[in-house]
């Protein structure tokens, strides 16, 4: 009986993992010269969403090395929708915890990718823009090698 609830469970668990995959969408870093990311710098992106039915989530992706001062980074983010007005958001992202920096690290440089959006979000199909900004009081910010946005499609 517990032999069959260990695989009943397992099998769950399996199931759950394959209903919920995503597949990258999009995905594109800028690059800063001098490893210093002003305010005045506004990389931005655009894609392209062809299906309107699916759910995405957007990640803010940041590649600094392990001299930045902060352990979060503040940002403005716009998305410009097709044929729709933009909206701009204000975000703080945490970086590092009391066990230092979240994502992947090689040597002194470190990779992180943090989820923007809360739930999932479904886009009309064409195409987006996302621009992004720091709003750190430090300008311009140090140590940051580039910053940018991938974009998965929730797959069901």
């Amino acid at each position: 009986m517990i032999a069959l609830k260990k695989i009943v469970t397992f099998l769950l668990i399996i199931y759950f993992l394959q209903a919920c995959n995503t597949t990258g969408l999009y995905e594109q870093t800028k690059r800063f010269t001098k490893q210093e990311w002003s305010s005045n710098e506004k990389p931005s992106f655009t894609f392209t969403v062809q299906d309107s039915l699916a759910f995405y989530n957007i990640y803010f992706v940041i590649r600094h090395n392990d001299a930045y001062d902060f352990n979060n980074i503040w940002i403005n983010y716009t998305i410009i929708p097709p044929a729709d007005t933009a909206t701009s958001n204000r975000m703080e992202i945490d970086l590092a915890g009391a066990n230092g920096w979240f994502g992947t690290a090689m040597d002194d440089i470190i990779e992180q990718r943090m989820l923007m959006n809360k739930n999932p979000l479904r886009f009309k199909a064409g195409n987006y823009t996302i621009m992004l900004q720091q709003i750190m009081r430090e300008d311009p910010l140090k140590a940051v090698l580039s910053a940018g946005i991938r974009v998965e499609k929730i797959v069901q």
